[in-house]
């Protein structure tokens, strides 16, 4: 005796008209939302200087950079790292015709060599080349 009568139920069936309908919403949802940055990394090659000696000039102000960011002009210590302390340095040895050579180690902050710079702005000095190495190949 069988008491429950079988229903005759049709198979259950996605509607995928109405799932790809929500995916593309989602989609363009998805792409309006999303903001489109990325990393921005500067690979920077650094130019080599090959350019001809410079004439001599009268006088020379030598300023070195070490490593540590400790300065020196003229192969004479300074006694600090700021900016004020290299225009000490710096005022007696500014007169016409005289140009600043900056000798920054490779491994000196950028900083440093950005007070360098300041200092002799306000000291006047306005002619300065920076000391580079000349590079290792020759040109045919």
């Amino acid at each position: 005796m069988q008491f429950r009568r079988q229903r005759n139920t049709p198979e259950p069936e996605i509607n995928l008209i109405a799932f790809i309908d929500i995916l593309l919403v989602l989609v363009i949802f998805l792409m309006l939302t999303t903001t489109w940055s990325r990393m921005t990394e500067l690979n920077l090659t650094l130019p080599v200087a090959d350019a001809q000696p410079e004439k001599e000039r009268s006088r020379l102000i030598v300023l070195s950079i070490d490593p540590r960011g400790q300065y020196t002009v003229n192969r004479q210590p300074v006694s600090g790292q700021s900016v004020g302390d290299l225009m000490v340095a710096l005022a007696p040895l500014a007169a016409q015709d005289v140009a600043l050579v900056i000798s920054a180690d490779a491994q000196a902050s950028h900083q440093s060599v950005v007070h360098a710079m300041e200092a002799a702005r306000r000291t006047g000095l306005s002619q300065i080349t920076f000391a580079t190495q000349a590079s290792s190949a020759t040109p045919n």
